[in-house]
């Protein structure tokens, strides 16, 4: 009987615990009340401003936005920026969380600090260092000249601004996760005779899916989005170096106010449909 004591003791602790969290009716109707309305004025309310713009001047004209050659130059664009940068990102998170969480190494801070320097760096800011390396007047601006490569101002430029400013997700995601499973189970497979790649196709990376994949939607999400960095090295040019967040910028500041809310609208499916897999990613991952 006396084994049963320090479990019974525990179990009166919880209840204390749990009742002592316990707020007033009152209390929790008005936070929760608070946060609806944050949201709703936050995140539903433009949502809903968004679509009724964008068919205020019904359907046809809807289409016609987003069938427009630019609007599909930016879409494509777009995609292609993403299906380039996220993998790249993919694979170097990967790399670098093993890197940092299951070895000791001289610089293991220093390439911590900058995994994180996108965070701290203002995306315009970012820009402007590529324009200083690759542009006209910048570092590596008469080599390219000569050699006809073109950096800023074309694909390329977009390419490594995205990626610079997308740098962090995946790799910030997974370093806390690798670092709570430890390096058990890796020592396990290599005692027991497997390869390094055989212990991480097989041991490390099913560990770390869910959080791979909700670094994957993060970054995705980042790089569809991405404007500040992006529009100093793209130059603006219709049809060729817009991508949609750009190309709702000049329809915006054309007074073409149903266009640029209608590609707003795409932009805005593309985030719900994020934030849906965001959350069955986060789900999935706690049922485990």
């Amino acid at each position: 009987m006396a084994g049963h004591v320090p479990m019974q003791h525990a179990k009166t602790n919880v209840e204390l615990n749990h009742s002592s969290l316990k707020e007033p009716k009152v209390v929790r109707w008005l936070l929760t009340f608070i946060a609806l309305a944050f949201l709703a004025l936050f995140l539903v309310l433009p949502l809903i401003t968004i679509f009724m713009t964008a068919f205020q001047k019904g359907w046809e004209t809807y289409l016609a936005a987003i069938t427009n050659p630019d609007a599909l130059a930016a879409i494509k664009l777009t995609l292609i920026v993403v299906l380039i940068t996220v993998p790249l990102n993919a694979v170097f998170g990967v790399v670098a969380a093993w890197l940092i969480t299951k070895f000791d190494f001289k610089g293991k801070n220093l390439l911590i600090t900058l995994i994180d320097l996108p965070f701290a760096v203002s995306p315009v800011i970012a820009g402007l260092v590529f324009i200083l390396l690759f542009g006209a007047q910048g570092l590596f601006g008469e080599w390219l000249f000569n050699q006809d490569i073109k950096i800023v101002f074309a694909i390329p430029g977009i390419i490594l601004a995205t990626l610079f400013v997308t740098l962090p997700f995946v790799a910030k995601e997974l370093i806390p996760l690798m670092q709570a499973q430890g390096s058990a189970e890796e020592e396990a497979s290599l005692t027991l005779g497997a390869s390094g790649f055989k212990t991480f196709f097989l041991v490390t990376l099913p560990n770390i899916k869910w959080g791979l994949l909700y670094g994957i939607i993060l970054c995705n999400a980042r790089a569809i989005g991405e404007f500040g960095a992006v529009s100093v090295v793209s130059g603006h040019i219709r049809g060729m170096t817009n991508t949609m967040p750009l190309h709702i910028e000049i329809l915006y500041n054309e007074y073409q106010f149903a266009a640029a809310f209608a590609v707003a609208s795409l932009m805005s499916v593309l985030a719900i449909f994020t934030l849906i897999v965001k959350n069955i990613i986060e789900w999935k991952a706690k049922h485990i």
